[in-house]
């Protein structure tokens, strides 16, 4: 019976030891000293797609999940009440510049006038000078061109007036021109079209939402880590992202480090207890990185980030966190 006992006993301490050391063997090993991690999630800056003016939907050309380039045309505003506009603006302007010659010939007519007028002043002044002429004659020829002399300054005056009739139409064609590009609605970069908010024949406001859209030329992730972790990590210091979904594994570079400490978020896990201060990284993959396989580059994605803490002597990065090589990335995916 003892024997039995001690059988047993042995068999459990085997079965006991091969587990532990089953289970320690799959366990990652224990990171460096100067490389800290938090968890976090794939994120990218939301663009809201808004209209500037007010109008009908006449078009939306993406659909949700299409992957957009900068400038691209993404949706259409009805523009016919616009250029109506525009034609009558075209018309007023056409108008002032007929008003600009038309004042500029009244100029040269009031000179000839002035010019008419001094001769027979000159005149009169030259018979009066020989005594076959009044000076109530030569008083008349002083006003006459005194008269066709403020006549040329009134004309002059109008052409001004005139040319910057000329140019406040120039600007409303100008700008009715610029409502008119306003009315297609371009992508600022490249990205991925996450909701479309409206339909062909909708009407929106002035500022109303038709699209929303990620921009994938910044793909972060975000997470914490304690004062005594935060303090060491630099701008621009080496980061790598290890998602939850594949054994994948991405370089990564620390582009911001909150420069105040807060509670650690309720949705953010952390080994540390809740009610400690933490401060906020974000860590960035590389553009080159997401345009490369822009397809796969999904916002939500859990996952962990790791980050290199200043140090004199900076230890190399486990084999745990050995990047992926991506060429085999959508086998991965499909895993």
């Amino acid at each position: 019976m003892k024997i039995r006992n001690v059988l047993f006993t042995a068999a459990v301490l085997l079965v006991a030891v091969g587990g532990y050391s089953w289970y320690s063997g799959r366990q990652p090993a224990p990171l460096p000293g100067d490389i800290a991690f938090g968890n976090g999630q794939v994120e990218a800056v939301q663009v809201d797609i808004s209209s500037k003016i007010a109008g009908r939907v006449q078009e939306v050309l993406v659909s949700e999940g299409a992957v957009v380039e900068p400038d691209q045309v993404l949706a259409r505003l009805d523009r016919r009440t616009l250029e109506a506009t525009k034609a009558q603006a075209e018309a007023t302007l056409a108008s002032a510049e007929a008003q600009v010659a038309a004042a500029e010939a009244a100029v040269v007519q009031a000179k000839a006038q002035l010019t008419l007028t001094e001769q027979e002043l000159a005149r009169a002044q030259q018979l009066l000078a020989k005594g076959h002429s009044s000076q109530e004659v030569t008083d008349i020829r002083v006003s006459e061109r005194d008269v066709a002399a403020a006549n040329v300054s009134a004309a002059e005056a109008a052409v001004v007036s005139a040319r910057r009739n000329v140019d406040a139409a120039r600007f409303a064609v100008e700008e009715i021109d610029s409502t008119l590009e306003d009315t297609e609605l371009v992508a600022p970069t490249r990205g991925r079209v996450l909701y479309r908010l409206v339909e062909p024949g909708e009407v929106v406001a002035s500022g109303g939402k038709l699209l929303t859209m990620i921009d994938l030329s910044d793909v972060y992730l975000e997470f914490f880590l304690p004062a005594t972790q935060a303090h060491l990590v630099a701008i621009g210091a080496e980061a790598r992202i290890r998602l939850d979904i594949a054994d994948v594994t991405v370089p990564a570079t620390v582009t911001f480090v909150s420069p105040s400490s807060q509670f650690t978020p309720k949705q953010v896990e952390t080994a540390d207890e809740r009610d400690k201060l933490m401060f906020r990284v974000k860590v960035r993959v590389p553009q080159e990185l997401v345009e490369k396989y822009i397809d796969y580059v999904k916002t939500g994605l859990r996952g962990t980030a790791y980050v290199r803490l200043a140090s004199e002597a900076p230890s190399d990065w486990p084999a745990s966190l050995a990047l992926t090589e991506l060429d085999a990335l959508p086998d991965l995916v499909k895993r």
